[in-house]
């Protein structure tokens, strides 16, 4: 599942990050309202987390274009704003939740997972790439009927490597996604994280999925 974090205070950005990727999810950050307005409209996504107080363009205006585009994706206002008044305006500009600052991860995490779970948007719940199966809800993934045994971080590896099958991600990308985002991408931690995660995916098999191109990134392909 695919979220985007509209959040311009970089230190809660990259905690919710940090938190949702090792819970499984593919995350995206975008720091002020108008290139998370601009994202939402060029990308699908399964869940937008708003700030309100943006710069650029507020939450309360990106929410308005969203739904006057016809963009029904969930969003979940996480704002300090917290009188009756601006909940009442989030959720009648079409919020479909509305948490105030300061918050507990676990209670953002379920409240995710529960808006995630009654989205008529959300995608299915089965990501396939050849014979490749993830089930991002329950952290399973089979190969041809073989059940892969993945540690959590190896299970973010592969979920950011199969939301773009087909598509080149470089390193920067894997470790903004999969760490986090001031991750140290001077060290060998993908490389080796990498090949932990092919010895798993592609060495019991004849078919290699996982690709290497040189100097720019990896690959996940089924043929």
């Amino acid at each position: 599942m695919h979220i985007l974090i509209v959040e311009d205070e970089q230190k809660i950005a990259a905690f919710i990050r940090r938190g949702l990727t090792e819970n499984g999810f593919v995350v995206d950050v975008a720091e002020d309202g108008e290139q998370g307005l601009e994202y939402a409209l060029a990308r699908k996504v399964d869940l937008i987390i708003l700030d309100v107080a943006l710069p650029k363009r507020d939450g309360w205006s990106v929410m308005t274009e969203l739904r006057r585009a016809e963009i029904h994706t969930p969003v979940l206002f996480l704002t300090a704003r917290d009188s009756v008044s601006d909940r009442v305006k989030g959720f009648d500009l079409g919020a479909d939740d509305y948490l105030i600052k300061p918050f507990h991860f676990s209670e953002l995490l379920a409240r995710v997972r529960s808006l995630l779970r009654r989205s008529p948007e959300r995608r299915e719940e089965t990501i396939t790439v050849g014979d490749l199966e993830i089930d991002p809800r329950r952290h399973r993934v089979t190969r041809s009927g073989t059940a892969l045994n993945l540690t959590p971080k190896e299970f973010s590896l592969l979920l950011f490597l199969a939301s773009s099958a087909g598509d080149i991600v470089s390193r920067t990308e894997i470790v903004e996604q999969v760490w986090d985002i001031n991750f140290d991408t001077g060290t060998n931690v993908v490389d080796v994280m990498m090949r932990r995660l092919r010895a798993k995916v592609d060495d019991p098999f004849e078919k290699k999925m996982i690709q290497t191109i040189r100097g720019v990134g990896y690959v996940l392909k089924a043929d």
